[in-house]
């Protein structure tokens, strides 16, 4: 699914095209806006999505094998939930 197929699934559900995108759009902005101030983001039954400091670290170029730098950064993982696990096993 991408983000134009869940806008009709939520327009389904309110009947505006509209105010769908709309509610969508400021969905993905918030949990954006909170991931970057570095909050986890948690929807109870859904997942958490959070943001871990990876470290640097010495890589290899898998083409020549030499090695190179990797600099520390930050990233966002996703822990689903009890319901989204039990939804996907069956």
């Amino acid at each position: 699914m991408n983000k134009q197929e869940l806008i009709a699934e939520v327009e389904k559900e309110i009947a505006d095209r509209k105010a769908a995108r709309s509610a969508v759009e400021s969905l993905l902005a918030h949990i954006g806006e909170a991931l970057k101030a570095g909050e986890t983001v948690t929807l109870t039954g859904f997942g958490a999505f959070k943001v871990v400091e990876r470290r640097a670290r010495t890589g290899r170029n898998p083409k020549t094998g030499a090695p190179l730098d990797i600099p520390a950064r930050r990233s966002v993982i996703f822990a689903p939930g009890k319901n989204l696990r039990d939804a996907v096993a069956d």
